[in-house]
């Protein structure tokens, strides 16, 4: 079953547990093909996945009704009922802006995508990518050289890294606290057909993507298509006009992609949905403090979580390194830099250059 006969199924009887305590024929009633309601589980499938489970504590399998499954998924119309995840499951919820491209880029490709994600994840964005040759790798290792956050996404079993050029990276993404995912069952090679279809969750997972380089007929043209279709924004770097590479971002620009030349407009461009989603994580962590936006409707100073003002507070009033702000804090450093970035989104605090961080009051 794929994520929308799985929705049906759920649709009919509620929870998994539900539908397979039931008869067989109520599976037909809910509108299954036969097919599907005479299946029975596949003994080693399921060995494959408890085995690899297992194997290592940073395995997990996050079902949609977990918390740690990101609630950005759950608008698609074809969300999977559930994700293999390889490292720390919390990287999954902070706020994301994924980076695609050519697999082929120029030189001068290859250079924005690693400045860019290198920009943006140290100002506290995760950079969600496909770990594909290119673009995609780029961005990757660019988040990793800032000592960001990084999520790759699959089109293949969790075990099984495409292309296998990248498993050092993949190995280095886990370590650096990031995430590979997949919603393919382990042992799954990638085929053709599964790469559209991640796309959806590159750009699902993500508050907007960013098109780096890409020609007329890239895949990359695809998951700016999706991410128009489930509401998140879409950017993209201009190039030469001479730059085949370049027309697939000057169509979306024609189209009403936001052109951006540097990851601060990137930032810029992403503010209000960045506010809207840290604001929305801050209530559902401590839902009895008073919103941001109910406050400033008061004309009062926006309410702000403990970890927000510690942070603040340890920033005094001389400009500071975030890992100074790290190691003082005890809080990691993707948390870290998440809060600076809310701060700064709200106007509490400015970014110098050398990486440093002022109070603007």
């Amino acid at each position: 079953m794929g994520p929308k006969r799985l929705a049906l199924l759920l649709a009919h009887f509620g929870t998994p547990r539900d539908a397979l305590d039931s008869p067989r024929g109520e599976w037909r009633r809910a509108g299954l093909p036969e097919g599907v309601v005479q299946a029975r589980p596949d003994a080693e499938k399921v060995a494959a996945i408890t085995d690899w489970l297992a194997a290592d504590a940073t395995h997990h399998l996050v079902a949609r009704g977990d918390p740690h499954f990101p609630a950005a998924l759950d608008d698609l119309p074809d969300a999977p009922a559930a994700l293999f995840v390889r490292g720390r499951l919390t990287a999954l919820t902070e706020p994301q802006v994924a980076m695609v491209g050519s697999r082929t880029p120029t030189t001068g490709g290859r250079q924005n995508a690693r400045a860019f994600a290198r920009h943006l994840a140290g100002q506290g964005l995760v950079i969600t990518s496909g770990l594909a040759l290119g673009v995609d790798g780029e961005a990757h290792r660019g988040a990793l050289e800032a000592e960001g956050i990084t999520i790759a996404v699959l089109g293949s079993g969790i075990d099984r890294i495409y292309p296998p050029e990248h498993a050092s990276l993949a190995d280095e993404i886990v370590a650096g606290g990031g995430v590979i995912l997949s919603e393919w069952l382990p042992g799954t090679e990638p085929r053709r057909g599964h790469f559209p279809r991640r796309n959806r969750l590159i750009s699902g997972l993500a508050s907007g993507v960013l098109v780096v380089e890409a020609s007329v007929k890239s895949g990359s043209l695809i998951t700016a298509r999706l991410a128009g279709e489930q509401g998140r924004d879409v950017l993209a770097i201009p190039g030469s006009i001479h730059n085949p590479l370049a027309r697939g971002c000057h169509r979306l620009i024609r189209e009403g992609a936001k052109l951006v030349e540097t990851g601060q407009d990137v930032l810029e461009e992403l503010a209000p949905t960045l506010r809207r989603q840290l604001e929305a994580t801050a209530a559902a962590m401590n839902p009895t403090a008073t919103t941001a936006t109910d406050e400033a409707s008061e004309g009062a100073t926006p309410a702000r979580d403990p970890d927000q003002q510690r942070v603040l507070d340890l920033l005094g009033h001389d400009p500071q390194p975030a890992d100074t702000l790290i190691e003082a804090s005890g809080l990691t450093a993707g948390e870290v830099s998440s809060i600076l970035l809310m701060l700064e989104l709200a106007g509490d605090v400015s970014t110098l250059p050398g990486g440093l961080y002022v109070r603007t009051s």
